[in-house]
């Protein structure tokens, strides 16, 4: 990669690369483990040794830098759930490592996680043709197209329920991920869960206990028995 880059760029230019990615590189670092609170300009320019006006000529601001890592992030979770969705194994397993690579990635990297929806009110998809096609070119748009690329290639199959939506299954099954990976943020032991008659699960167990229930609520209703059968509530 290096070499390539010494092809496509001049001199000056991959000395603009090189210093424009030791930047990111110590605010991934600092991100990581303080999160948007312990980042600064002047604390990064101390950690590269530049001046704090040398990385404005790199980032505008603090918020465009944290943009940054917000579309790093994503670029990172769409290649984890890809790997899992395309790769060469039965439908059902594909699907069910990519929607816990997704919970897995996320809580790994809370700080990043968390801040990469802090605005999410201003980058989520919208209604109007324009914004819906925008998204869709964004990291986080590309991740949530893999959710449906997976809602449609199980409907194909005849393992999902055809009547469904795509777009909103695949936005309900983005706001189940969602909600699981912020309570397992917020609460470290949210898997133990309360006591039940059940053994105890981990978070990973309980995690993929979530999992199949996202899944099962994707497939295509059993017919409806007779009527003569007896219903009890």
């Amino acid at each position: 990669m290096s070499e390539q880059l010494d092809l496509d760029h001049s001199p000056a230019e991959r000395r603009r690369l090189r210093v424009r990615g030791a930047i990111l590189e110590a605010a991934e670092r600092v991100f990581a483990t303080e999160g948007e609170a312990g980042l600064s300009i002047r604390r990064l320019a101390g950690a590269i040794d530049y001046s704090p006006s040398a990385i404005y000529k790199y980032f505008g601001s603090k918020e465009e830098l944290i943009d940054e890592l917000k579309e790093a992030f994503f670029s990172r979770l769409m290649s984890s759930m890809d790997q899992a969705a395309f790769q060469a194994m039965p439908f059902e397993q594909r699907i069910r490592r990519c929607f816990m690579n997704y919970i897995e990635v996320a809580t790994e990297r809370p700080h990043h996680y968390l801040a990469a929806f802090s605005t999410s009110a201003a980058d989520a998809p919208a209604a109007d043709r324009g914004d819906w096609e925008a998204f869709q070119k964004t990291e986080k748009g590309k991740a949530f197209g893999t959710v449906i690329a997976i809602v449609e290639e199980g409907q194909q199959r005849g393992q999902f329920d055809p009547a469904l939506d795509s777009v909103h299954a695949a936005r309900s099954l983005w706001a189940s991920m969602h909600g699981l990976a912020q309570l397992l943020i917020s609460v470290p032991n949210f898997g133990e869960g309360i006591p039940t008659r059940a053994a105890k699960l981990n978070n990973h167990e309980f995690t993929a206990f979530h999992v199949d229930l996202m899944i099962r609520s994707l497939q295509t209703p059993l017919p409806a028995s007779g009527t003569n059968e007896t219903q009890h509530v």
